[in-house]
C-alpha cells in the first residue's frame, strides 16, 4: 500500500477543517493546515460548533488547553460530524497525566464515532490501560510495545490510532504502518504533535479511508521535519519551526515517494 495521490488530492479539494484545538498551538495549527493545503476553520464557540462541523470534511479536536466551552462545542462538533459521516481526529493531549481525561475521551467516543485518534505513546498507552511513562503532556516513553499498544486501542475503538515517537505507529487494528522517517528537531518545538494531528485531519478529508489519510499526514510532517533539520538553521529551534511550515508547503508527491521509510504489515 502507499500513500501516493493524498497531498494532490488535499491541495485540489481544499478540505475545509474545523479545528478545536488548544490555546497554545492554535496558529500553528492553522498555518500548516493552509500549508498543506487544507482550509482551516478554528471555530470552538459551543453555539456555533454543530453548523459548522457540517459544513466541514473533516473535524479535528485536540483537548490540550480543555475549558468548559471547548467541551461543549467538541460534542457539537462531533455530533455533527457523525449526522454528515465525515473524519474526527481526536487528540488525546494530557490524558496520560490526568485521568480525568481518559474519562471524558471514553464518554465522547461513546457517544459519537471517532476515525482517527492521534497521540505520543504516553498517552496512547494511556488510553489502552498500559502503564507508560509521562512528563506533563510529553511521553518519556521508552517505545517498548508501541505496536501492540496501539493495535490495542484500535481494536478496542474500532477505529484507526496513530502514536508518535522516535518511530509512528499507524494502524487500524489489522494493519499496521510503521514510518521511520523524522528528526529529533520536532520535541525541540512546541506543538509539533498538534501541527501533525492537524496535518491528518486535512489529509482525511481527502483521502479515500483514514488509515491511509494519516499514514500520509504522519509521513508529511516527518519528511518536512528532516528537510528543515538539514537546512541553514535548521538545527535552532526558532528557525526549525519556519522551515518546518515551509517544507510542508513545498513537499511533492515525487519528494514523498522518494523518501518515505514505511514498514507495513498485518497483524
Amino acid at each position: 500500500m502507499n500513500v501516493k495521490g493524498i497531498l494532490t488530492a488535499t491541495r485540489s479539494k481544499t478540505p475545509l477543517v474545523q479545528a478545536i484545538t488548544n490555546y497554545v498551538t492554535i496558529n500553528d495549527c492553522a498555518n500548516v493546515l493552509l500549508a498543506c493545503g487544507a482550509s482551516p476553520a478554528m471555530c470552538e464557540v459551543a453555539r456555533e460548533a454543530y453548523d459548522f462541523s457540517r459544513l466541514s470534511a473533516a473535524v479535528y479536536c485536540n483537548i490540550g488547553t480543555l475549558t468548559p466551552e471547548q467541551r461543549q462545542a467538541i460534542q457539537e462538533a462531533l455530533r455533527g460530524a457523525a449526522e454528515k459521516e465525515i473524519p474526527v481526529v481526536l487528540d488525546p493531549v494530557g490524558c496520560g497525566a490526568i485521568p480525568s481525561r481518559i474519562d471524558y475521551l471514553e464518554e465522547l467516543r461513546s457517544q459519537y464515532p471517532i476515525q482517527v485518534v492521534k497521540g505520543n505513546l504516553g498517552e496512547i498507552k494511556s488510553l489502552a490501560g498500559i502503564e507508560t511513562q509521562v512528563r506533563g503532556v510529553d511521553s518519556v516513553d521508552n517505545g517498548e510495545d508501541a505496536v501492540e499498544a496501539c493495535v490495542s486501542l484500535a481494536q478496542k475503538w474500532q477505529c484507526v490510532v496513530a502514536a508518535t515517537g522516535i518511530q509512528d505507529v499507524v494502524t487500524d487494528g489489522t494493519q499496521v504502518a510503521v514510518i521511520q522517517n523524522g528528526t529529533q528537531m520536532l520535541t525541540k518545538i512546541t506543538g509539533a504533535g498538534c501541527m501533525a494531528g492537524a496535518v491528518i485531519a486535512g489529509f482525511c478529508g481527502a483521502a479515500e479511508n483514514p488509515f491511509k489519510g494519516t499514514v500520509a499526514g504522519l509521513l508529511a510532517m516527518s519528511l518536512a521535519g528532516e528537510k528543515a533539520a538539514a537546512g541553514e538553521g535548521g538545527q535552532l529551534p526558532g528557525t526549525f519551526k519556519v522551515k518546518l511550515i515551509d517544507e510542508i508547503h513545498q513537499l511533492t508527491e515525487e519528494s514523498m515517494a522518494a523518501s518515505a521509510n514505511i514498514r507495513y504489515f498485518s497483524v
